[in-house]
């Protein structure tokens, strides 16, 4: 259900919040990622979350430019 809720409440934001959210997300992947590489991150599943956070908001970019 999270996944669900999530996907509604990136629906309703703008494109200039979209790509503020992807930014700080592709931020978050590149620091969880320096952290894995010095052994210092326990949940590594936290990545894999992240990265679908990220397709999703550029699915739903490319949708929303496709519509203008």
């Amino acid at each position: 259900m999270k996944a669900k809720e999530e996907l509604k409440e990136l629906k309703l934001k703008s494109e200039n919040d979209l790509q503020k959210l992807l930014a700080s997300s592709r931020e978050k992947l590149r620091e969880l990622k320096f952290k894995v590489s010095q052994n210092q991150l326990k949940n590594i599943r936290e990545i894999r979350e992240i990265k679908k956070r990220v397709s999703k908001i550029l699915t739903l970019l490319n949708q929303k430019q496709k519509k203008k």
